[in-house]
């Protein structure tokens, strides 16, 4: 039922990609590009300019340029799944003392953009998350754990090594640091202020490297692109664990609308590995959500967004936009008894300006 309703959606999407637009705005919105390529004070006058509003480090900037950004996104877990087959509560509890039910988690990201030079842009992030996550017990009970707070800063060099003819490539050199809390606490069944497991920590208590490449193409009032990046932790953290390596690949296409909207449909594939080591104070016998060797998976995402850009105004107004992601797991494979993802959706604010 699932993927028949994102072939729907995308469908749909699709016709509105193509609706009749096209003819009216295609030599207006190359000029648009043109003037962007060739300017040397570029402002982002296509709202299509930049990848949709999930995609991380996906743009880089001309020398002078600086952008903020704020990004809301929330992602909704329901319902356990081990490879690719659901597990009704009852089946989690056959082997486990507790099963937790449904989880959310809410992710506030604050990022800053510069480029000191035409090929170098240096990009950082903090984020702030708010996980809450349901449970029952074997003897009937239920409870709930709740943690917020910052997570892992990210350093980011995006460096270009190809540009011409509307087509870009970059590469990603970037760095986490252990700024998120591995400690996290709450009142459990068990007695007050217990460790919580793995999912509902902030951060990953290590140092991490992300390395990246992405590529960009543009022509007409269509773009497109493809990015992959990855996550390799070092070392191990102050718990006695590492958590696993990450790697995600994307690609998406975009189409103007006008000069002030665009559509977006992207797939968006993470496979990530079990955690090495194990948190002492944990129990993996208890809950799945404690053990280390039930953290793996991977996941394809298709999703829909939505661009809106102020292409003129003063200098305060001119260059600002907002962006609306809506995304489903077409696919799911879990390492479990594990959560699955059931939809995600990510807000964005973005403003752009050069001196």
């Amino acid at each position: 039922m699932r993927a028949r309703t994102c072939v729907f959606i995308l469908i749909c999407f699709l016709v509105i990609q193509s609706h009749g637009f096209a003819q009216h705005h295609s030599s207006h919105e190359s000029d648009h590009m043109d003037s962007a390529n060739s300017s040397t004070h570029h402002h982002s006058l296509r709202p299509d300019e930049y990848p949709p509003v999930g995609v991380m480090g996906g743009h880089t900037h001309h020398k002078g340029g600086w952008m903020m950004s704020y990004r809301m996104m929330y992602m909704s877990m329901d319902g356990n799944r081990s490879g690719t087959n659901d597990l009704s509560t009852a089946d989690v509890l056959q082997d486990f003392m507790v099963t937790p039910t449904d989880m959310d988690v809410w992710m506030h990201m604050f990022g800053l953009m510069y480029a000191p030079t035409d090929n170098l842009t240096v990009m950082g992030m903090i984020p702030y998350a708010s996980k809450s996550m349901n449970h029952v017990t074997r003897m009937g009970g239920s409870f709930s754990t709740k943690t917020d707070g910052i997570g892992d800063i990210k350093l980011s060099a995006l460096y270009k090594i190809f540009e011409n003819n509307g087509h870009q490539f970059h590469i990603n050199a970037g760095i986490s640091f252990p700024t998120g809390d591995t400690d996290e606490r709450d009142d459990l069944p068990t007695g007050p202020n217990q460790p919580l497991p793995y999912p509902m920590q902030l951060g990953s208590g290590t140092f991490d490297l992300m390395p990246g490449l992405a590529y960009l193409g543009q022509h007409h009032m269509w773009s497109w692109g493809a990015q992959v990046l990855g996550v390799i932790r070092l070392g191990e953290n102050d718990e006695d664990y590492t958590l696993g390596n990450v790697l995600s690949s994307t690609v998406w296409g975009s189409r103007n609308i006008n000069n002030w909207i665009s559509t977006a449909t992207r797939l968006n594939w993470k496979i990530w590995g079990n955690i090495n080591g194990a948190d002492p104070r944990l129990n993996p016998a208890v809950v799945p959500t404690a053990d280390p060797d039930r953290r793996a998976g991977n996941r394809l995402d298709l999703l829909f967004s939505l661009n809106f850009l102020i292409p003129k105004g003063p200098q305060l107004i001119k260059g600002q936009s907002l962006a609306v992601e809506f995304g489903l797991p077409v696919y799911q494979w879990l390492d479990g008894p594990q959560l699955e993802t059931d939809w995600l959706v990510t807000f964005g604010w973005r403003y752009d300006w050069e001196f």
